[in-house]
């Protein structure tokens, strides 16, 4: 048997691959973290699957059950929100499946950062604005950062960053990056993206902090700070310029040139 470590998306059932999709109506048992999951993403699993939310469960438990179904040659569906390899606290449940000899594979699905860009109608990576975003968190009661990769380090690239599980750390977000940011640098949180609730809280790194706590958001959101976030005079992209030749296009005379 398998254990399918499954992208669910940010929250749209729509944004699930049609190969998480087709695992989740085939596999026995799904075990979802229903706290970030929608019900409705698994509501595809086969009639008489076993089908349970680990939100309340511990790491144990998941894997007896993922050993359970190995033992009668069940594949598992293993189903994560956005995309497993972030902050999808895969890494010691794959470590446990190693130890007991259990394979598994895991299939990606569109991340958080990516769904919040899209419904903010946002390219993050703006020519000669910025061509870089980190994604990262704070320390918060789950686990301290590593040594090198706190906020004020990063904050020294002046890249674009996407800062998980952090909407209660606002202020220590400000204070940080301030003194490279400036207080005026564009901020946006983003609230349960792909949910019917969803909500864009667009500010700076000097007032999003009130106005995250004037809309009451204490958990699931995504924050963004950088200057790409509001960049509207800047070049166009090599990408299409009618100059720029590449191996499929040959550059193209502009009007007027001999």
């Amino acid at each position: 048997m398998t254990v399918h470590f499954i992208g669910a998306g940010p929250g749209d059932p729509d944004l699930i691959t049609v190969k998480g999709r087709r695992l989740i109506e085939t596999c026995p048992v799904c075990l979802y973290a229903g706290s970030l999951v929608p019900a409705e993403i698994v509501a595809c699993a086969p009639k008489g699957a076993r089908v349970l939310d680990t939100a309340p469960m511990v790491l144990d438990e998941i894997v007896a059950e993922m050993e359970a179904a190995n033992g009668r040659g069940e594949d598992v569906a293993r189903v994560h929100s956005g995309d497993p390899s972030l902050y999808g606290a895969i890494a010691e449940q794959i470590r446990r499946l190693e130890a007991l000899g259990i394979g598994y594979e895991i299939v990606p699905g569109v991340p958080a950062f990516a769904a919040a860009a899209a419904a903010m109608g946002q390219e993050l990576t703006i020519p000669e604005v910025g061509q870089t975003v980190i994604l990262t968190r704070t320390t918060m009661q789950a686990s301290a950062m590593p040594e090198g990769e706190d906020l004020a380090t990063l904050g020294r690239s002046r890249a674009t960053l996407a800062i998980h599980l952090s909407v209660r750390n606002l202020a220590h977000i400000r204070r940080e990056l301030e003194p490279f940011y400036g207080a005026d640098c564009p901020v946006v949180v983003a609230y349960r993206v792909g949910w019917p609730d969803q909500l864009l809280i667009r500010g700076t790194l000097a007032d999003i902090q009130a106005k995250v706590r004037d809309a009451k958001l204490t958990r699931t959101a995504l924050i963004f700070v950088g200057r790409t976030l509001a960049a509207s005079d800047f070049r166009d992209s090599a990408l299409y310029d009618p100059s720029a030749a590449h191996v499929l296009r040959p550059a193209r005379k502009t009007e007027g040139a001999e």
